[in-house]
């Protein structure tokens, strides 16, 4: 997904990777539910819009902005679904990933940030948040 709730295809594009890999069940795979596995992606190896492999258990790419990071690189050039394996990434082995992955099990705690309402809307104007305490050592 991106944006405000607009579903996208990211692996639409996605080329197989070179080289080998066990498609076997690896370390950071879960067991998806049935329903999670529908138009997930490719299972295999990928390559992606930048021409990076993504899932092949190597982590190095030549054209991977990993294997040239500085201090002046730009974090957000890694942003999206493009950057993440749709079966294998170390995010699903979360308890809260495993649960709604695996068991269908949804959070019963709604996210919540400690000064700001998540509820409220994306606006970066509006600063409608839950109000922050003032210092409490001024005189």
């Amino acid at each position: 997904m991106s944006g405000r709730g607009k579903k996208t295809k990211p692996y639409a594009g996605a080329k197989p990777a070179p080289g080998r890999d066990d498609p076997a069940l690896d370390p950071f795979e879960i067991e998806f539910l049935p329903e999670f596995r529908q138009s997930r992606g490719p299972r295999e190896p990928f390559v992606n819009e930048h021409e990076v492999v993504i899932g092949d258990h190597d982590y190095e790419s030549e054209n991977s902005p990993l294997q040239q990071w500085s201090e002046e690189t730009d974090p957000s050039v890694m942003a999206g679904e493009q950057w993440v394996h749709p079966y294998k990434d170390v995010g699903f082995l979360t308890s809260e990933n495993r649960e709604l992955f695996e068991r269908g099990v949804t959070s019963s705690r709604p996210f919540a940030h400690p000064t700001h309402s998540s509820a409220s809307s994306i606006d970066p104007d509006d600063d409608t948040g839950y109000p922050v305490p003032e210092v409490l050592d001024e005189p």
